[in-house]
């Protein structure tokens, strides 16, 4: 049974596992450091590869999963794959939180290893 709180209904089962799903892969700095470039602008995977200091075979692996889950499309330019964010959402989702702890980085905030424990 969904409630109705503040206006808002609960979202069904499957839409939270979708979403707790996506936030899983964002998990990785990695992959979210690529989230992060990708929200600035369509790239090809050697220069995100060289943006995020990783290696290619890596970068297509996380970009592949990505993909996967519907959070970045990918079209042909010739022989390079070209990246990129189409969903708006997505990009403020990752702007606002990444944005948020680079706020946060000079204040107080909690280190990021006691964000994991935290988080279990």
């Amino acid at each position: 049974m969904t409630e109705n709180v503040g206006g808002f209904e609960d979202p069904p089962a499957e839409v939270l596992a979708e979403a707790a799903a996506a936030f899983g892969l964002l998990a990785s700095s990695a992959r979210l450091h690529l989230m992060w470039a990708l929200a600035q602008g369509e790239s090809d995977v050697t220069h995100l590869a060289n943006r995020v200091g990783g290696a290619l075979p890596a970068v297509s692996q996380h970009l592949a999963k990505l993909k996967l889950a519907g959070l970045v499309r990918s079209r042909r330019e010739g022989r390079r794959q070209v990246y990129y964010i189409d969903d708006p959402d997505i990009v403020t989702l990752v702007r606002v939180m990444v944005g948020q702890m680079t706020a946060r980085a000079g204040q107080s905030a909690v280190p990021a290893h006691r964000l994991r424990r935290i988080g279990g």
